[in-house]
């Protein structure tokens, strides 16, 4: 079973670069599910339904998101019409619309898809993410899915990292999102468990995290609010993990970060 995971798509020229690369990506790689965490793919925050669109044209099979799942209106409509495809984190308190799990099937076998947040560094007050964890395994659709996939969205690395050892032997693969850059420890933990701390992004590469400079560096300097403007042309970087997962073994066997730059006009 192959997984491609993409980092969190940011404005209209991460979906736009999105859409550039799937098809060679397809033809290349072959994944069996493609995921991609779309909280901030909105001009920099949320979702809109013509923004969901232009994902799942791509072939995208499941979209994760986090902490900014709430800045357009239409949330909770697209969670409760698309909660199938559209994940919010699963330690969100229980009245939220939406879902944190979703299960698919992959030919024969089933892939769990959960998306989890972390809480070091994070405004909103959450449920704990690793006991949040630990009571979905106990539910039969994690607990007999052939792979479990974790999105851990998250602030910290270190968080992510200790998340990372708590699921080993239970998820097959944690990778984590929210930063927007790209880290370089792609490995397999001891019991099968691949793991990362940060996909990327797909965004404007020439910028901070995808927007332009001049903001945060008005911020920086002088402490001062400054307007985030979304970059929307030029270079973007494409970033992602390829996880190769077997499941009789019930382990990954193989991961390998993905990254590519392409030009948007």
């Amino acid at each position: 079973m192959r997984i491609l995971f993409f980092g969190d798509i940011v404005g209209k020229i991460g979906r736009k670069a999105l859409a550039a690369v799937m098809p060679g990506v397809r033809n290349e790689l072959h994944p069996d599910v493609v995921i991609v965490n779309g909280e901030n793919m909105a001009h920099g925050l949320g979702i809109t339904r013509k923004t969901l669109e232009d994902v799942l044209a791509c072939g995208v099979d499941a979209v994760t998101t986090g902490n900014h799942i709430g800045s357009k209106e239409e949330f909770q409509s697209i969670l409760e019409e698309h909660g199938s495809r559209v994940l919010r984190p699963a330690n969100y308190p229980p009245a939220v619309p939406g879902r944190g799990v979703h299960v698919i099937a992959v030919g024969s076998r089933s892939l769990a898809i959960v998306n989890l947040m972390g809480r070091v560094f994070m405004h909103e007050i959450l449920d704990c993410p690793f006991r949040t964890f630990d009571a979905l395994m106990q539910t039969p659709a994690l607990a007999h899915a052939d792979a479990v996939v974790v999105d851990f969205h998250a602030e910290a690395t270190s968080e992510k990292n200790a998340f990372g050892w708590h699921a080993d032997g239970r998820a097959h693969a944690v990778i984590g999102s929210h930063t927007h850059v790209p880290t370089a420890d792609a490995k397999i933990l001891p019991k099968g468990c691949a793991y990362l701390t940060d996909a990327g992004m797909v965004g404007g590469r020439d910028g901070v995290i995808g927007v332009h400079t001049e903001g945060p560096l008005r911020g920086f300097l002088t402490q001062l609010n400054g307007k985030f403007e979304v970059i929307e042309s030029g270079m973007a970087q494409v970033n992602g993990v390829v996880i190769d997962i077997d499941p009789a073994a019930r382990r990954a066997t193989a991961i390998q970060r993905f990254d590519k730059e392409v030009s948007i006009g």
